[in-house]
């Protein structure tokens, strides 16, 4: 039975998606604010977190840094744009605008939890570093990142093509069907702060730049 943690300072809205949840078989922790979730996920690792944004204590965007390994849907009133983009960079994969349809959210949460087929690109390794892209998490041994989409989706193709120098409108063309924001302007701003992540765990440079064409990631990284 999955468990999914209702993250909701409003308790008639939280009672609504817990019985909605129950009814469908799902066993379901809430927490009313970001302190008590922030406890709960201290103790317990629930499958999927339902999580509002405007709490007492601990914000929902503090409570979304700590999910780094569970999938978080946002459920909440906010429904500016640069919100919700800024939020699923941040690692949140789905944002549901209340007043919400229940058979909506009840759809949503299927897609997360819906096993997924193994494929090439479920775990990639080069060397020795490692990516998740479903996670957006890049691992070097037991150290880890997390990454936003469109670093997630640089590191993938350098990664599928190990040593391969990639030309710059290449890879904007490719991570076109990954990412929202694949524009040659920010290219260099997202290989930036990805090279600066992975530096963080393998303390070298992992991604070359070749001048004047694109960029490689070293077969040996």
């Amino acid at each position: 039975m999955k468990t999914i943690l209702i993250v909701e300072d409003d308790p008639a809205i939280s009672n609504l998606i817990a019985e909605l949840l129950i009814s469908q078989g799902y066993q379901i922790t809430q927490a009313y604010s970001g302190t008590e979730a922030q406890w709960v996920l201290q103790h317990r690792q629930p499958d999927l977190i339902l999580l509002d944004l405007m709490l007492p204590g601990i914000q929902g965007e503090a409570v979304l840094a700590l999910a780094e390994q569970i999938p978080v849907i946002v459920v909440s009133a906010r429904c500016d744009l640069d919100d919700k983009v800024q939020l699923l960079r941040s690692g949140a994969v789905d944002y549901i605008t209340k007043p919400f349809e229940p058979r909506e959210l009840l759809a949503r949460i299927e897609v997360q939890l819906r096993p997924s087929r193994m494929r090439q690109e479920d775990v990639l390794t080069c060397g020795m570093l490692t990516l998740k892209p479903l996670l957006r998490q890049a691992f070097v041994g037991k150290q880890s990142v997390k990454l936003t989409r469109t670093e997630t989706a640089i590191l993938k193709l350098l990664m599928l093509n190990p040593g391969q120098v990639i030309p710059k409108s290449q890879m904007l063309d490719q991570i076109s069907e990954d990412t929202p924001d694949g524009m040659e302007n920010s290219l260099k701003v997202h290989i930036s702060h990805l090279r600066s992540k992975l530096r963080t765990i393998s303390e070298q440079e992992m991604i070359e730049s070749v001048w004047g064409i694109g960029f490689r990631i070293h077969p040996q990284s």
